[in-house]
């Protein structure tokens, strides 16, 4: 898991490089020719991205340094915690599965769901067979954890 998590990171660094070093020069120079820059969209459009790749790398980097010095023995083997998928029976609903990632990798639609997130904070630390109570702006949602994986056991 740590090993993919940092080899996710660095290909998207890899494709950030190559836009901030290669494409977006050529986009900036390109509307530049255009003329006047201060009424010139495209070139503020470029600088724009320009300024967002770069936060961009400065963030991904940071969080290269963070996940190799993450300490995986540290991290439960029986309870919900980073990296755990979590099956969840919703009362009133269906069955659910939800794996706990980093903020930057939640993605609701394949199932990621943030640590930070309401319901990613309300599993931390369950175990299976606890029920969870989640407030949500559209009422309280209610959970049973019917199975755990923890990053140990993938």
């Amino acid at each position: 898991m740590k090993a993919q998590l940092i080899k996710r990171f660095e290909d998207e660094i890899a494709i950030l490089m190559r836009e901030l070093n290669s494409e977006l020069p050529k986009e900036i120079k390109r509307a530049r020719e255009l003329g006047d820059l201060r009424e010139n969209a495209e070139y503020q459009a470029a600088k724009d991205r320009q300024s967002f790749v770069q936060a961009r790398l400065s963030m991904l980097h940071k969080r290269v340094a963070e996940v190799s010095l993450m300490n995986l023995d540290r991290i439960p083997d029986d309870r919900a915690s980073f990296g755990s998928t979590v099956h969840l029976r919703e009362t009133g609903g269906g069955a659910v599965v939800y794996q706990l990632v980093m903020p930057e990798d939640a993605d609701p639609d394949k199932g990621w769901i943030s640590t930070a997130s309401p319901i990613g904070r309300a599993l931390m630390g369950k175990e299976e067979g606890d029920e969870v109570e989640v407030p949500t702006p559209s009422g309280t949602r209610e959970f049973e954890v019917l199975k755990l994986v923890t990053i140990h056991g993938e």
